[in-house]
């Protein structure tokens, strides 16, 4: 992969005016959903500009620092960088202060597999030191801005048909570079920023090319363009009935650019998803997307157990394709590798420098990992496990929870916009699909939740002690 040109640094060193821009024109909330989604699909990947003793800025973590800044150093709001309920509080120490453990129990460097081994990991890991658990609490603190920024601005219920919205906007504007890139090949960033942030030969499907634009890698647009055709399709259900042919154009049109993604697994997703949001009522919506956190949070522990049907999945994979089912045979082999190497440390992990992954004796180079799911076990262990994926899962809890409640109801739009999230969610077991706008969904649904928990006990008159009634 050769390197960013100047525009590439330009267009990121020029972003935090753009953010500026958006919080000048729009509402606060749609503008922090426009900050997030359209620094995700437009700044450069793999680019970043280093600064000492602060973390780089990528296009993952410039849009929403400097929307951040914003929120508190102009709008003037107060931003709890912490869940109401006591289990969310736990959640976020777990998974902000957990880096800090991981580097007090990885400060031993790892040998060389063997004397004069090739590849850049031959040489043996270094250990890690105090500087590198400040870089990573800090990155921590980056990653989960979103879900808080969300949970204060976008906690309305009118947030979430605006989430929905720019998630259809942005499906639409972002097709003409993705049937362009099918029919000449993933060249977007080549053009615009000067290099390919992937391997060229994992864009070539089925005779053709899925497209890649500005992400990082093709399964990013798929789970993109599944995202977008959710959204259509809530507001294909909404209506109203003089609208519904054009939303149905729109959808369907969408559902083509998920189909040229060529990707398997998006499509099963959206075999599960468009029924359900279509015909289901709101909170069995809901019970759906708080089931499927479920099946999320628990995989890893099923797996570990050796619980998961893996043999028969395979079998599904082949009757559908052969060259399907050994990619994703490859991926299962490579997890059980990792997940062995990650039971020598599981509470904390390995930590960073690439020390989770395990370095073939021959060439020195290490295997590989997809899943976030797997990355973040045999990074920061199980502890860094449960407090990321229980952060994310945690929305959809709380939603479930109020689901089952007497007299629960649910907007059509917050109900969807969990289904969609938990596909999401759900294609954090085979890819590392975890963005900004994955956190930034999740404090959607964690604000709304927690409003209507608070609504529905204020709602409950105050049990009266029985010695007070008896006076």
């Amino acid at each position: 992969m050769s390197d960013p040109n100047l525009f590439a640094y330009l267009v990121l060193l020029s972003w935090p005016l753009v953010v500026w821009l958006l919080y000048r024109k729009l509402d606060p909330g749609v503008a922090l959903i426009w900050t997030v989604l359209a620094g995700y699909l437009v700044l450069p990947p793999a680019t970043a500009i280093d600064l000492p003793v602060v973390p780089d800025f990528t296009k993952d973590s410039l849009p929403i620092l400097v929307a951040l800044a914003i929120s508190v150093f102009v709008l003037r709001d107060r931003i709890s960088l912490m869940p109401a309920g006591r289990l969310g509080q736990i959640l976020m120490l777990l998974f902000v202060l957990s880096p800090f453990f991981t580097v007090l129990t990885n400060t031993d460097p790892i040998p060389p597999v063997r004397p004069g081994a090739e590849g850049a990991l031959g040489a043996g890991l270094p250990g890690m030191r105090i500087y590198d658990s400040i870089a990573a609490v800090a990155n921590h603190l980056i990653y989960v801005l979103p879900l808080f920024l969300g949970r204060h601005y976008l906690a309305r219920p009118q947030a979430a048909r605006a989430l929905l919205a720019a998630l259809v906007a942005a499906g639409l504007a972002y097709s003409l570079p993705m049937l362009i890139e099918s029919r000449l090949s993933p060249q977007m960033n080549v053009w615009v920023y000067g290099f390919f942030q992937h391997d060229f030969f994992q864009t070539i499907r089925q005779g053709g090319y899925r497209p890649v634009v500005f992400l990082p890698h093709g399964l990013w647009v798929a789970m993109l363009a599944l995202l977008c055709l959710g959204a259509a399709t809530v507001f294909l259900r909404l209506g109203p009935a003089e609208a519904r042919p054009r939303q149905l154009m729109v959808m369907l049109y969408l559902l083509l650019m998920l189909v040229i993604c060529k990707t398997v697994g998006v499509l099963v997703y959206a075999a599960m998803l468009l029924p359900l949001l279509l015909l289901a009522p709101p909170r069995w919506q809901v019970l759906a997307a708080a089931g499927l956190a479920f099946v999320v949070i628990s995989y890893p522990l099923l797996r570990s157990a050796h619980l998961v049907p893996l043999d028969s999945i395979l079998d599904l994979a082949r009757s559908v394709s052969a060259d399907r089912a050994w990619s994703l045979q490859f991926r299962i082999v490579n997890e059980e590798l990792l997940l062995d190497r990650a039971s020598l440390r599981p509470w904390f992990g390995w930590g960073g420098y690439n020390r989770n992954f395990i370095l073939d004796p021959m060439t020195g180079r290490m295997n590989i990992a997809d899943g976030a799911w797997i990355i973040q076990i045999g990074s920061f262990g199980w502890i860094g496990y449960i407090g990321a994926f229980g952060l994310l899962c945690l929305p959809l809890a709380l939603l479930g929870r109020e689901a089952l409640a007497r007299g629960a109801r649910f907007s059509l739009e917050l109900a969807g916009l969990a289904l969609i999230f938990a596909c999401n969610l759900l294609d954090l077991l085979p890819n590392g699909t975890m963005v900004p706008l994955t956190w930034l969904m999740a404090g959607a649904l964690l604000g709304q939740a927690e409003q209507m928990r608070a609504a529905r006990k204020a709602a409950v008159p105050p049990l009266v002690p029985v010695q007070a009634v008896l006076r």
